[in-house]
């Protein structure tokens, strides 16, 4: 059943696609926003096609890249680990649920200075706001899903003599791996945009970079042409991500 319904599923998901390339294309045509601000789609994913074999532009993509999948995997390991031993030991629980309560809805670009004075201008500071955004629904779906796993799993497992901590990989975690994939989805597209906007803040590479580099000169071709390609990378790891998630649920009702 899925794999009929999946090329009606991505036909579904290109239209809106479709439609915001050709209000884009209209507002150019019909002059209500000037080519200066506004050019042509034709032009930027011309540019970008000339950009992508660059090498420069490559380095560019290559180094977001990195702080993007460096950030969401400290995320998805401490998301995972706190959010598992807090659904299972009660005192753990006590620690981290005013934590979070305190910091789950304070805006982490706020804490980049601090983070750019103790970290420096590299990757580490950037690193470090990406793992902090990511966190928290990472975290929570975590704790959501191991705290909703039946009891009677685990009391079968207790009573077939399973010691504790094997139930907690071999009975609540696969339990709880639906709830997990979800939060880290969520987390992988706020990591896309942190590190896109901590790159715009202060770099010296990147594809935020590469924006702000193009803001100052007036390029509005090549302005387009970084926010293009962060959107594409998303749309790809989300797709590689839903891959994974179908493969890991293939036992699951949900999946």
């Amino acid at each position: 059943m899925t794999a009929r319904l999946l090329p009606t599923n991505v036909a579904l998901g290109l239209v809106p696609i479709v439609l915001v390339i050709a209000v884009w294309q209209g507002l150019v045509s019909s002059g209500l926003a000037p080519a200066a601000l506004l050019p042509p789609p034709g032009a930027v994913f011309g540019r970008l096609l000339q950009q992508l074999v660059t090498w420069t532009f490559q380095q560019e993509i290559a180094a977001t890249l990195f702080r993007l999948f460096a950030g969401f995997a400290i995320a998805v390991a401490l998301g995972v680990g706190v959010g598992i031993a807090a659904a299972a030991n009660p005192a753990i629980n006590a620690i981290v649920r005013p934590i979070v309560r305190v910091l789950a809805p304070l805006p982490k670009v706020a804490l980049y200075p601090a983070l750019l004075l103790l970290l420096g201008f590299g990757h580490g500071s950037k690193i470090t706001l990406v793992a902090a955004d990511a966190l928290f629904p990472i975290l929570l779906s975590t704790y959501y899903g191991a705290s909703t796993v039946e009891q009677k799993l685990i009391w079968s497992a207790m009573a077939a003599g399973t010691p504790r901590y094997e139930i907690l990989f071999k009975v609540v975690l696969p339990a709880a791996m639906p709830s997990i994939l979800t939060g880290c989805r969520i987390g992988l597209v706020i990591s896309c945009i942190v590190v896109f906007l901590a790159e715009m803040i202060t770099s010296t590479d990147g594809l935020g970079h590469v924006l702000v580099t193009a803001a100052r000169t007036f390029q509005a071709v090549d302005m387009f042409v970084p926010l293009i390609t962060i959107s594409l990378l998303g749309l790809i790891l989300n797709g590689l991500l839903g891959t994974l998630r179908s493969y890991l649920l293939r036992g699951f009702p949900e999946a």
